[in-house]
This record gives structure tokens, sequence and C-alpha cells, in this order.
């Protein structure tokens, strides 16, 4: 092989990268893991998991991440605090731009992952970190005893909504259609929590306060109405945008922007492979994210040892 600085980099520290660097770590490939913010991702922010094998009472998100750094820290991968500004995947011999540096590599594991997606409605980024969140577990104690409300109908919006009834004596949760997509243990929750009350067919289409949120207006879909809420709160879950403003155009995506990959997790872009949150993918899971990772990985090893002078 021609001298490069790394064998495999992973771009991110969440399940995905951790996974994918224990596997590289174990198979001694001389690797390095950049993570931009603390391994963990979005699990760090997860209150509860309880769909994860081998915990039968559940794990907290923290608590599950600390077990997995701690199981890569096992085996010495290099995990460094850096943020990935660019790449040049134009040649067999990769080049990252970082924040500091740049370093070469012959392969990469992309293992970004995914960022909540806003609304874009008025009051949305004037309040954020002022009422408005996207994150119950970070927040949710700020509004102990409060009216809040709480935006969408998937299984990160219903968890979440879940989680803030331990503190906020009211949660409105407003989901524009008339049933919930969130997975049918999550909806049975819901349904029975008497501190949730469901706003169905509506949208949030503004948020008002003077320094924080005091009230929300909500449509109705259907009848048109329009109608202000008094809340001190607002969390917004309405899917997902995959982290990759590094990315260039080489790599193929799908129509929302995630990373289009084959059943050996490699992109458009030989030597590149992507796993967890910031593919295109059906579900994205704790689980999937580590299965993806083991493969991609694997993928990467295989390509490592077919690399020519």
């Amino acid at each position: 092989m021609k001298n490069v600085d790394y064998d495999l980099v992973i771009v991110g520290g969440g399940p995905a990268g951790l996974t994918a660097g224990l596997y590289a770590a174990r198979a001694r490939l001389n690797v390095i893991l950049f993570e931009k913010i603390v391994p963990g991702g979005q699990v760090v922010t997860t209150d509860w998991v309880e769909n994860y094998p081998g915990f039968p009472e559940g794990i907290s998100g923290p608590d599950l991440v600390q077990k997995m750094t701690a199981q890569v820290q096992k085996f010495d991968l290099n995990i460094e605090t850096n943020a990935v500004v660019s790449m040049d995947l134009s040649e067999p011999i990769k080049k990252i731009t970082l924040s500091d540096r740049v370093i070469t590599t012959h392969a990469i594991i992309i293992a970004s992952g995914a960022s909540p997606k806003k609304l874009g409605v008025p009051g949305e980024d004037t309040f954020y970190g002022k009422g408005v969140s996207a994150c119950a577990t970070c927040d949710g104690p700020f509004f102990k005893d409060s009216v809040v409300a709480a935006v969408g109908g998937g299984d990160t919006a219903v968890q979440e909504s879940l989680f803030l009834t331990k503190f906020a004596k009211k949660v409105y949760l407003i989901h524009r259609r008339d049933q919930l997509r969130a997975e049918a243990i999550l909806q049975e929750r819901a349904l029975a929590n008497e501190k949730i009350e469901f706003l169905w067919d509506s949208v949030l289409t503004g948020i008002q306060g003077l320094t924080d949120v005091e009230k929300i207006s909500v449509q109705n879909l259907k009848t048109g109405d329009t109608k202000d809420i008094a809340v001190a709160g607002c969390f917004i879950w309405v899917g997902i945008l995959p982290n990759l403003e590094f990315l260039p155009e080489l790599v193929e995506l799908d129509q929302y922007g995630f990373i289009i990959v084959d059943a050996n997790m490699q992109t458009s872009v030989a030597g590149v492979y992507a796993a967890g949150d910031v593919r295109s993918t059906p579900l994205r899971q704790i689980a999937t994210a580590v299965g993806d990772a083991a493969i991609a990985a694997f993928s990467a090893e295989h390509y490592l040892e077919n690399v020519k002078e």
C-alpha cells in the first residue's frame, strides 16, 4: 500500500461509528474515529432504550453509550474530537479536511448520523433553546408542572411525549393526521396517559412569546380553524436530516439526501461505506445501526486487503 495516514477513517461516534471502530480495532487496522461533539450521537439524548437486545429491563441512552465506549476503548480505538469539513474522494487515496489539518486514508466509513428536522414556522428559530427543543431528555426537567406542546406522530414523538409527562402537568400532542404512526405499544401508552391531549388533523403554525415561549398557534387542517394555546415549551419531532455537510457530490444520495449503499454498505465510491441513520434505510434504530456498522467494517477490511500498490 502507498503511504497514507490511516487504513480507515470513521466519521461519527454514535452506535454505528463505535461498532465500526470496535470491529476495525479488533482487526488491528490503523483506524481513527472522528466525532465532533461526544460519542453516542442521538442515543445520548434518549431517556430509555427497551428494544435493544441484551437489556431485558431496558437501559438509559447515556448508560448504553458509556458501555459501548468502554468496550471500544478496551481495544484501544483512537477516538478524536474533531469536525470533518470536507472530503476529496476522486482518487483511491482519499483526502479528508478536518478543522485543523488534512489527512489521507484508503477507506472511509461514514456514520455521521442525522439531526432533527425543523418545521420552519415563525418563532421556531427565535425561541430555539428558549422553550423550543427537540430533546425531551435534555430539556424536559425545565418544564416541571408546566403545560407544553409536542409535534409529531412517529416513535420519537410519542416516546418523548410520554417522557415529558414525568415533568409537565399536560402535553398537547399535535399531529397532522388522525392516527399515530408510532409502534403499537407506544400508541397504547400515549392514548392511556391522562396527561396527553391529542390535537388530531392539526399543524403548528407559529410560536410566540417575549423572551421565552408563551403560546403557540395551531390550525385544524379539516376545518381551517386556528387557535392559540398557552404553553411554556414546544418540542418538535417531525423527522430527521442526514449530517452530510462535508460530503462531495460524487456519492450517490436518495431523494431525501441519505446515502445509498449496497448490501456491503458500500457507497457509489469504492472504499467509502456508510452505516446507521445517515444511510438510506427503512428503519433507523440502534440495532440496525450496529448491524450496518459490522458489515461496513468487514467490507472495509476486505477492501483494504485488496488495495494494490
